[in-house]
């Protein structure tokens, strides 16, 4: 008897406390699903989940934790669908290149990811770094840093010279000639090749660059820089091997090639035409604008110094126009993702690009969406992310105001949940 007795209570001290459930008292919900605010709803999550949704405040079991929101406005947790974790913009930064190991990359990234989890982001898309972007997910993931949840290209896939080339700026001795395990591909045989060593290196998609860019070390930053050819390469072996594929893209012939191709989402657009916008809408591409990235690189390039020389022109060529793309592609109906370039300005800064969606025309409610369901669907999590509902996973953040009202609130977030764990709370 005295043995049962014992079996009994180890087995009830075994229970996991994910057993217990937790009461979010929500004064505003906005859910992702309606287009206007819930008021006085009670969520209930149990483990990494949301269990059931109350109208009005529910009161817990014995042994339930409750969290007072009732003065807070709630919604799912934000997703941003460009960010480079592995480092941040700074005053003569390209030296960095020389002086960081994989190690530093590492520990770097896992600052900037607690920064971005904290500031409401709990999933993002990192679309590109040396490889250290992997580690950092996988460590996520085993709950060894804070961080959220990551997709990540490892390293994003170049023409030789192209955006992605990790060589481009060196001098000959140091140059080399790197190939497809390093990110860089000719002709579509080492294109193929380059898309399965980054599933060999576990990547979650793949990341190209289709066109020139502003911060690499080279003369252009719009011109197409892979043939049709390639990039149906490109995407036949991504689909063969599950990846949905991102492209860089500031330039349209480079944006069209990709679309033709087959591309899940064009990042930046920078020179995006009616053409490539109804092209884009035919094939259901996404677009992830980046306006802050824009911004802010066209600011820096203003400062004497604080970029070389060969980016300067690009900079303020290219920056000050993708807030104005946004707008017509928004206008156009264009599939909107949220996405920041974060990483080119400073983590943390996300939430500004909701402030410069809305100041280009896209309403509040809207713009929360396009970093909720939107993003969910791009990638391919929309039965567990995005929305608040049953089911869901228990990723939430909420605001001290009406972010419908005032959207700068966002850039406040004052909770945030991620699988059922708290991390932040104010």
């Amino acid at each position: 008897m005295k043995r049962t007795h014992l079996l009994l209570l180890t087995l009830f001290l075994s229970l996991p406390v994910w057993s217990q459930q937790t009461f979010l008292h929500c004064g505003s919900l906005i859910d992702g699903v309606q287009n206007q605010p819930l008021s006085q709803v009670t969520l209930v999550v149990q483990g990494s989940k949301i269990v059931r949704i109350d109208k009005g405040y529910t009161n817990p079991g014995a042994g339930d934790k409750v969290i007072d929101l009732k003065n807070k406005t709630v919604m799912p947790g934000f997703m941003d669908m460009h960010v480079h974790l592995e480092g941040e913009t700074s005053r003569g930064g390209a030296i960095n290149r020389f002086i960081q190991n994989p190690a530093d990359l590492a520990l770097e990234g896992a600052k900037h990811a607690r920064t971005t989890l904290l500031a409401g982001f709990t999933t993002v898309r990192d679309l590109g770094g040396t490889g250290a972007n992997v580690a950092l997910r996988n460590a996520v993931n085993k709950g060894w840093v804070v961080g959220p949840r990551i997709f990540t290209a490892g390293k994003s896939i170049a023409t030789t010279g192209g955006h992605a080339d990790p060589t481009n700026g060196f001098r000959k001795d140091l140059m080399g000639d790197p190939g497809p395990a390093e990110g860089v591909a000719n002709g579509p045989d080492q294109c193929r090749q380059a898309v399965r060593q980054r599933y060999k290196d576990g990547s979650d998609l793949i990341k190209i660059t289709a066109t020139g860019g502003v911060l690499s070390l080279a003369k252009d930053g719009s011109g197409p820089q892979f043939t049709e050819e390639e990039l149906r390469a490109i995407m036949e072996t991504a689909k063969d091997y599950g990846f949905k594929v991102a492209a860089h893209a500031h330039g349209v012939e480079g944006m069209k090639r990709a679309v033709r191709a087959g591309i899940t989402s064009i990042e930046h657009g920078t020179y995006m035409d009616d053409e490539t916008m109804a092209l884009m809408k035919k094939n259901g591409t996404f677009y992830v604008p980046t306006i802050t990235a824009g911004r802010t690189v066209a600011d820096s390039a203003k400062i004497p110094g604080y970029y070389a020389p060969v980016v300067v022109p690009k900079a303020l060529a290219v920056g000050p126009k993708i807030q104005g793309t946004f707008a017509k592609a928004y206008k156009a109906g264009v599939k909107i993702a949220f996405g920041t370039d974060a990483g080119v300005f400073v983590h943390g800064n996300n939430a500004a690009e909701f402030e410069y969606m809305v100041e280009a025309g896209m309403p509040p409610m809207e713009a929360i969406k396009s970093a909720t369901v939107v993003a969910a669907e791009l990638v391919g999590m929309k039965d567990q992310l995005g929305t608040l509902e049953a089911g869901k996973l228990a990723d939430i953040v909420a605001v001290n105001e009406n972010p419908l009202q005032n959207i700068k609130t966002l850039r406040k977030v004052t909770f945030v949940m991620k699988d059922g764990v708290v991390y932040k709370s104010e």
